[in-house]
């Protein structure tokens, strides 16, 4: 490792795509158990 190279840390846009698909994944888990539910209660 140079001292001259960029700190291992993912730049803003990689960053914020992740917390994007991190909400992504739990809506889309937090619909399948309210539609698994839903199926369930017809």
């Amino acid at each position: 490792m140079l001292w001259s190279d960029p700190e291992n840390e993912p730049p803003e846009e990689l960053r914020d795509m992740q917390e994007k698909l991190r909400r992504l994944g739990i809506f889309l888990a937090l619909a399948m158990v309210l539609a698994m539910i839903v199926i369930g209660l017809r």
